[in-house]
């Protein structure tokens, strides 16, 4: 996770966490699946600084809620919304 200077000060980990939920809570990975949402920070590292930017990158170990269906998996949902690429379930 990178953290630009000016965030750096007394709530440096809160600040760090609010970007992580931010950057990424709601994105899709195909490894992972669609992250719904971070339910724990296990760790943050020592940052590493970024030559020439300032910027700092911070491992950040977390648990999430994540949902991954499977190709042929059966879901029960509600169709909230169909257009010409895709179409929008609710569960």
């Amino acid at each position: 996770m990178q953290l630009h200077p000016r965030h750096f000060g007394r709530d440096l980990r809160g600040k760090l966490v609010a970007k992580l939920m931010k950057d990424v809570e709601g994105t899709c990975s195909g490894r992972h699946g669609f992250v719904v949402a971070i339910t724990g920070i296990e760790s943050v590292g020592k940052g590493l600084i970024r030559d020439g930017t300032g910027f700092v990158t911070f491992p950040v170990k977390y648990q999430c809620v994540v949902f991954r269906p499977f190709q042929g998996e059966i879901l029960e949902a509600v169709v909230t919304m169909v257009n010409k690429v895709c179409f929008v379930l609710c569960c």
